[in-house]
């Protein structure tokens, strides 16, 4: 389940919560008791590492799989 945040903006209050996307959010502020919550937008929190992404990584064991991430040999590469 994705983790939503949340802030009242009559009295500035900031919270998150757990909840499934049909869920309804929120709109009572758990701090002050009035209706003035609203959903946030946030940065996602993953981060993506390894060495490439590939064109894809259910190819055959015979297909050739091509790094996109490497420059082609014919471009400069960056330094």
């Amino acid at each position: 389940m994705p983790l939503y945040d949340f802030a009242c903006s009559d009295c500035g209050h900031r919270f998150e919560r757990l909840q499934k996307m049909s869920d309804p959010d929120p709109t009572i502020c758990p701090a002050c008791g009035k209706s003035a919550v609203s959903r946030q937008v946030t940065a996602p929190s993953f981060r993506l590492a390894g060495s490439g992404w590939y064109e894809t990584d259910f190819k055959k064991d015979g297909d050739k799989k091509k790094n996109l991430a490497e420059a082609p040999s014919s471009a400069p590469k960056a330094e």
